[in-house]
């Protein structure tokens, strides 16, 4: 059955950034498209590490993505950080209360504490160390003669320093990206899933063409995630943007319920070990009963329409390596290992932008495996350009025209 329709803007991709983008426009009473290519009927507990409420700000922004911080220009950290954390906080409170919920929830957020691990001499774990005390964090600094006692079933190597944020925990992604769609569609806003994009046609008025039919819109946003240069061909642009592959596992406890939420474990991240530079980081059992999600923070290069024909595993034997030596209590073979997909640019920043020819197609991509916990001023960013208006922030560091000689365009 054919469709089409004319809106005020289209937000094709209906993840965290893309419905976060649609429920801001909604909020402004425009008219507003969320175009979705698969249905999205959830399998199980999706879920991210995050902090809770002030927290996931100092923690998200200032260590794991320090950089970010640092990009932005012509103010302080501290300014941005407190300005990021009332808007973050104020959004979310105003927002799960239109839910009728009360925040946070144990149905949304779970409070677990993080751990951190790491070479205790080594820049990145001071200045894990030296955030959390600056922004006044609940700490625990654990010693090698009291680790064990606070964090059970785990070793700590020899020279690696540990710390607990201990108003850490997990958020729920299906259950939060459930809510913000319900809260677009209560305001009008239209939701098309199981809609693939076949045709973009720039122009004062944008046509997008689907699988089902075709709309009309004064501006259009982008926030495909992998699937974004595939989209941005039919504009003549492509974006330095690498697809990689990431192996989601999960790991059998040898005794039940020795690492899971119930009993308050930890969510953690290992920043350097011997198996391994990049980052290690794990979740405690409750998606799957008994099974606890330990993964590595890289991936190997894909296509999104066939990752799985990609089928390298060497991440997952650091992995064992990794789990034999330090989670004691985990069987060191992956009992389920599903997939999810960062789409990287060359810096790991993030592309907040103008498309460079067509003032009335925005673009959101690269998000690099660190996007999820911004959706909130993602969205916000990506209303305010389709709209005109000037962004919060300063986002020339996000800008296309950083990969100029990498960029592609047949315009």
């Amino acid at each position: 059955m054919s469709t089409s329709g004319d809106f005020d803007c289209i937000v094709i991709g209906a993840g965290v950034q893309g419905s976060f983008t649609a429920y801001q426009l909604a909020k402004k009473n425009k008219k507003t498209l969320l175009l979705e290519q698969v249905r999205h009927e959830p399998s199980h507990f999706d879920q991210v590490s995050l902090c809770s409420t002030v927290t996931v700000l100092h923690y998200s922004l200032l260590i794991i993505d320090y950089k970010f911080i640092e990009c932005i220009e012509n103010v302080t950290k501290e300014e941005i950080l407190k300005s990021l954390t009332s808007l973050l906080i104020s959004f979310f409170e105003d927002f799960f209360s239109r839910c009728r919920l009360k925040f946070p929830l144990i149905s949304t957020f779970r409070q677990t504490g993080l751990l951190f691990m790491g070479p205790e001499k080594s820049e990145n774990h001071q200045n894990i160390k030296d955030t959390l005390q600056t922004n006044k964090i609940p700490m625990l600094v654990l010693t090698h003669d009291i680790f064990s006692q606070h964090i059970p079933n785990v070793n700590l190597a020899k020279g690696d320093g540990a710390l607990v944020d201990t108003t850490a925990g997990v958020l729920f992604a299906d259950r939060t990206l459930k809510a913000v769609q319900g809260q677009f569609q209560k305001l009008g806003g239209v939701i098309r899933d199981n809609e693939k994009v076949t045709d973009i046609k720039p122009g004062p008025v944008v046509r997008v063409s689907t699988s089902v039919g075709v709309y009309h819109a004064k501006s259009l946003v982008i926030t495909a995630g992998p699937w974004a240069n595939k989209l941005l061909a039919n504009t003549g642009l492509q974006l330095p943007l690498e697809v990689v592959k990431i192996n989601v596992c999960y790991w059998k406890e040898k005794v039940p319920g020795s690492y899971s939420m119930e009993q308050r474990f930890p969510c953690f991240i290992q920043t350097e070990c011997l198996e391994s530079k990049v980052d290690i980081y794990g979740l405690p059992s409750n998606e799957y009963p008994g099974l606890m999600k330990v993964c590595y923070h890289m991936g190997s290069k894909t296509d999104p329409d066939q990752r799985d024909l990609q089928k390298d595993r060497s991440d997952i034997e650091i992995l064992q390596h990794y789990i034999t030596r330090c989670f004691p209590g985990l069987i060191p073979e992956p009992a389920i290992v599903e997939s999810c997909m960062y789409t990287l640019t060359p810096d790991h920043h993030f592309v907040l932008d103008y498309h460079p020819a067509y003032s009335n197609i925005v673009i959101g991509a690269g998000f690099s495996g660190h996007g999820f916990k911004f959706g909130p001023i993602i969205g916000k960013l990506l209303c305010e350009l389709s709209l005109g208006e000037v962004p919060s922030y300063d986002l020339s560091p996000f800008h296309i025209r950083r990969f100029q000689s990498k960029t592609n365009s047949a315009l």
